[in-house]
């Protein structure tokens, strides 16, 4: 198994042997037998080991016994127990993902501090199976069905090459001890409903189930590395990002074929649904303005575009800018302001909506910046006749998510300017202004 073991990390690129990992260590049958190969191929590694305390002196028992083995191969040990109960009622979350998160966000920590290039997990051909069987049954796109890979990020699966029964071989002509986690065999937890009570199920039709799985997996995970690179050119084409909100072309997502498929991929970092994304899709030929969530988006359906914010901005509703100030960045905004100067001869006034050219003898310090609100108004350059604020946003027609970030600089009350969009015709700079001063919106 140790060849096989050896050639399955080359063939994947998985570390080099000057590299060290951090593997991650029950005290079950599978991750003592990642020790040992570790140990035997002479690879740099350290133990670390999660006490979730769901299976009280047991998992002790398990905790000691991981201890035992790092000092059997000489490598650091590494432990932290977990209320993990306390933690998936607190998040609403089940038991196994509470474990999961708290494991990978600990793991990610000591990786870092042990100097380690990679974490290990003792995951093999089986757990891809249950893997991909359980995301059918919940409902998956095409990531859910490759199951597991063999390197992800900083995690790398260095067993995937093998099945339970081989790695159950070598510990038997080993003579390796093993700790057997009891709660394997309650089916109250999905994972082992699928191991228990559905695979032998399976294998009673197909007796080579696992590897013709993985084959299967292989060939999907191809089918996906193609489908996101279309995918990646197809964002560039289509979807846009400023300081404030992302940008999606729905217009040409309607030309498309499998356009439902599509539109779900390009919204999936945003945490929406594939049955939120057949909603959005229908909303494509109705009225703009629409409004879709996630717990962490909005998504409006505009005129031409879908306009996603995150939810998590924090607001603000004034500040004060006095002449001592030179830079002020709040949430999208990045403002820098320079002292008043006097007007050469062959001044051009920048016409960028980015930038607000003043007559510094028009503006009073200090200064205010505050989101607009209902009953403002101002005369924006060009007019000499007042116009509501809230009218203007409309003729400009800006999203109505992105509204509510719509900020306004103001002098003695007096609006000077829709930041980014447009400065008030009384500020102007004119042929007889003799100071002037510039704003810049810089993010």
């Amino acid at each position: 198994m140790l060849d096989e073991f050896l050639t399955f990390i080359n063939k994947q690129n998985l570390i080099q042997p000057t590299q060290k990992t951090l593997l991650a260590v029950s005290g079950g049958m599978d991750s003592v037998v990642m020790c040992d190969l570790f140990s035997k191929a002479k690879l740099d590694f350290v133990i670390a080991h999660c006490n979730f305390g769901l299976r009280g002196e047991e998992s002790n028992e398990d905790e000691m016994f991981v201890k035992k083995l790092s000092i059997k191969y000489k490598v650091p040990f590494i432990t932290t127990t977990f209320q993990t109960s306390d933690f998936a009622e607190n998040e609403k979350i089940s038991t196994q993902m509470a474990a999961r998160i708290l494991r990978y966000e600990w793991f990610e920590k000591i990786r870092k501090e042990q100097n380690c290039d990679y974490i290990a997990t003792a995951h093999h051909q089986n757990d891809v199976l249950e893997t991909v069987l359980l995301n059918l049954t919940k409902g998956t796109g095409i990531a859910g069905l490759h199951g597991i890979r063999a390197k992800n990020g900083f995690v790398i699966r260095p067993l995937l090459f093998a099945e339970k029964e081989i790695i159950f071989d070598y510990v038997v002509e080993n003579q390796i001890i093993w700790r057997e986690d009891s709660s394997n065999e309650s089916n109250k937890y999905q994972r082992n409903l699928i191991r228990n009570e559905v695979v032998p199920l399976l294998k009673q039709i197909n007796p080579n189930l696992e590897n013709t799985i993985q084959q299967t997996v292989e060939r999907i995970s191809a089918v996906e590395d193609i489908f996101e690179q279309e995918m990646e050119m197809l964002r560039k084409q289509i979807t846009w990002s400023d300081a404030q909100a992302t940008f999606v072309n729905y217009k040409a997502i309607q030309t498309l074929s499998q356009p439902v498929i599509k539109l779900a991929e390009l919204l999936k970092p945003y945490n929406f649904t594939y049955q939120q994304s057949q909603d959005i899709f229908e909303a494509f030929d109705k009225e703009a303005g629409r409004c879709f969530l996630t717990p962490t988006h909005t998504l409006v359906k505009d005129r031409t575009e879908l306009v996603i914010t995150p939810k998590n901005l924090k607001t603000f509703e004034s500040q004060i800018i006095t002449t001592e100030d030179e830079l002020l960045e709040i949430n999208h905004l990045k403002l820098s302001f320079g002292k008043p100067f006097d007007k050469p001869e062959d001044f051009t006034v920048p016409t960028a909506k980015k930038i607000a050219c003043l007559d510094a003898t028009k503006v009073r310090f200090p200064l205010q910046i505050r989101k607009w609100k209902e009953g403002d108004w101002f005369c924006p350059l060009g007019m000499n006749k007042k116009k509501l604020i809230s009218d203007f946003l409309i003729d400009q027609k800006v999203p109505l998510n992105l509204k509510k970030d719509v900020y306004l600089l103001t002098s003695n009350g007096s609006v000077v300017w829709v930041i980014g969009m447009r400065i008030d015709d009384r500020f102007k700079v004119t042929d007889k202004t003799e100071k002037v001063i510039l704003f810049e919106n810089i993010k």
